[in-house]
């Protein structure tokens, strides 16, 4: 993935009186908010497949219910609180559930980033 700063981004030529998703369609980058989803569903692979030594029942709790996705769909805590719906575990959840199963099946960390890329893709275009 190619990495430019703010002001490089404006640089390319005729990138400069563009807005912001003109820009970052044309230079085939993904938005701020995107990334921040990539990074959160990586981390969640990572807990679940035990590549931190921290165990992932902190975090996560696994749905018992026998519903419609993939096998590794995770359980959306209920809360009152508006700090509560916005910690890690609930945050990411809904995300997770919808990532389709052959993203969940992937055995490493590397052809997670590179399927997810794939299901993250139509946002960027």
């Amino acid at each position: 993935m190619k990495v430019f700063s703010a002001g490089q981004r404006k640089l390319i030529n005729g990138m400069e009186n563009l807005h912001y998703e003109e820009r970052l369609r044309h230079s085939g980058l993904m938005s701020l908010e995107t990334r921040g989803v990539r990074g959160d569903l990586i981390e969640v692979f990572k807990f679940l497949n035990r590549s931190y030594t921290v165990d992932a029942d902190i975090f996560f709790e696994y749905d018992k219910g026998n519903r419609k996705g993939h096998s590794k769909k995770l359980f959306k805590r209920r809360s009152r609180l508006d700090v509560r719906k916005y910690v890690f575990g609930n945050r990411v959840t809904d995300k997770w559930n919808n990532l389709p199963q052959f993203c969940i099946n992937c055995k490493t960390l590397n052809n997670f980033k590179s399927h997810i890329h794939k299901v993250l893709e139509p946002e960027t275009k």
